[in-house]
């Protein structure tokens, strides 16, 4: 009796090891080996295709990468000089919010001004690249500040007028420094992220929009705040906070510095390693 002869037709680890037909052609089993490579190479695409949109998630969570751009750059000069700029932009006297801090009066401050660091944030209502942030590291922020460890200064922008047009970006920010003059800044800038409308969609235009939301934060619906809201008291403000970020060299929002260093741009970043450099601050 003749022994057949063990022929593998998988790679390493495959455990394909068979026996062979005597009775098969040449042919046949080239046609059987190149069917297999051709399998295993649609596999082998199929994995890295997971892989890579495995890591495009990852990114976006931990805010790596993903921003709300100043616009293409053949048009990057027509956005720079629009942004934040409308037909209906009113200008008016510059009325700071109470309370805010810095050059030109352009940050408004939470957390202890005792801490030992400093979160700068500059971002945008209606991005939602900012609202993928937030949603990530906010719990670890309101810790940090809570506990006295960290300052988060908090600048507006209005990228998003000037790329997709209307004025949702700038009466959000109005509005949340009006929320700034009530000592209710944190909580409704909390709410304007849970309710971000799409990004195409200029819900935040709209006065009565922003005054429904004011609802979710306890004591902000006052005739104060709605007046606020209405006039625009702050819309030169922010204007000028506009025109900060967009003389300030950023690429987009959200832009992130911890200390000075920006961590947006850090693809090691997560909301842990956030919260070790701050308590390791915090030590020295």
């Amino acid at each position: 009796m003749t022994a057949h002869p063990l022929t593998r037709t998988g790679g390493p680890g495959a455990g394909e090891a068979r026996c062979a037909s005597p009775v098969r052609s040449a042919g046949v089993s080239e046609k059987n080996r190149e069917g297999k490579r051709t399998a295993r190479e649609r596999l082998a695409e199929e994995r890295a295709k997971q892989k890579s949109a495995e890591k495009r998630r990852r990114v976006l969570i931990v805010g790596a990468s993903v921003v709300c751009v100043l616009g293409l750059a053949a048009v990057v000069g027509v956005v720079a000089a629009n942004s934040g700029k409308d037909k209906d932009s009113k200008s008016g006297p510059v009325v700071v919010p109470s309370g805010a801090k810095g050059q030109d009066s352009l940050a408004i401050p939470v957390g202890k001004e005792g801490a030992r660091s400093t979160l700068v944030v500059w971002e945008d209502f209606r991005c939602p690249a900012c609202k993928a942030f937030e949603a990530a590291y906010r719990p670890t922020v309101h810790e940090l500040t809570g506990s006295g460890k960290l300052k988060v200064e908090y600048h507006l922008a209005t990228i998003i007028d000037g790329n997709m047009g209307g004025t949702g970006s700038r009466n959000a920010a109005n509005a949340a420094a009006c929320a700034q003059d009530a000592g209710k800044f944190p909580g409704y800038h909390d709410v304007l992220y849970e309710n971000q409308p799409d990004e195409t969609s200029d819900d935040y235009a709209e006065n009565e929009k922003l005054l429904d939301l004011a609802k979710k934060v306890d004591g902000l619906d006052t005739p104060a705040f709605r007046t606020c809201v209405e006039k625009g008291t702050h819309n030169s403000w922010v204007e000028k906070s506009a025109a900060a970020f967009r003389n300030g060299g950023f690429s987009g929002t959200p832009t992130v510095l911890l200390d000075g260093k920006n961590i947006y741009q850090d693809r090691t970043m997560t909301p842990a390693k956030l919260k070790q450099q701050v308590e390791a601050a915090n030590k020295g």
